[in-house]
């Protein structure tokens, strides 16, 4: 994210391009992932001073604009992240018969959790859960689910099934560049997948299942 402008010594501080500016920023900086108790840590002032500046309730001190306007989106801490290209990972990975319950397991997360993304039922999360499930989507994306029992083979076919429905992309037509930009769409939908061999097991010894707060 490129930091805006800050107007130059001598400019009135009090006006309205200023504070509408500050506005413009906070909204930005939120929309990459920040939250008013974020950005006001990096601006060294209250949450609550952030939020009326950005609901513009009343005017702005001069010295609070400036102040927000220094912040960069790199130096935030991420609270939620946008949920879009984890979806997309989830979605491939069905198209190659790694079903939800299957991913929740090597992810260290919740099924429900799983299927709610895969649903676009929630549309940001957390850093945690998505550097998790890229983990995953890495070690599986051109390969296979395992088809060692029946119940193995029956849960590869309905996430392959639900991958048809959906018209879901595989893995090979995504875009990785692209894939974590807010807004990305695959050009092609669903095309059959055969991968390059047999998914491994993960382990998950160092991992604890995630709680509601990290999904």
């Amino acid at each position: 994210m490129t930091a805006p402008a800050i107007p130059p010594p001598g400019q009135n501080p009090a006006a309205p391009g200023l504070r509408q500016a500050a506005r413009d920023h906070v909204t930005q900086l939120r929309h990459g992932g920040g939250t008013y108790r974020s950005i006001a840590a990096a601006a060294a002032l209250s949450p609550a001073t952030v939020s009326t500046l950005a609901t513009g309730r009343r005017r702005a001190h001069p010295a609070t604009a400036t102040a927000v306007l220094e912040v960069t989106g790199p130096a935030l801490p991420r609270s939620r992240v946008d949920a879009g290209g984890t979806r997309l990972r989830l979605r491939a990975l069905h198209v190659m018969g790694h079903g939800s319950a299957r991913i929740a397991r090597a992810a260290g997360a919740h099924p429900r959790t799983i299927r709610k993304l895969l649903r676009g039922d929630t549309t940001t999360i957390s850093p945690r859960l998505r550097d998790a499930i890229t983990a995953v989507y890495d070690a599986w994306w051109d390969k296979r689910a395992p088809a060692r029992t029946s119940h193995e083979r029956g849960a590869a076919t309905a996430a392959r099934k639900r991958a048809v429905t959906g018209d879901w992309c595989a893995a090979a037509a995504l875009d990785d560049d692209q894939l974590d930009m807010p807004g990305y769409r695959p050009r092609q939908g669903w095309k059959p997948a055969t991968g390059t061999g047999i998914a491994p097991d993960i382990c998950l010894t160092a991992r604890h299942h995630q709680t509601k707060k990290d999904t």
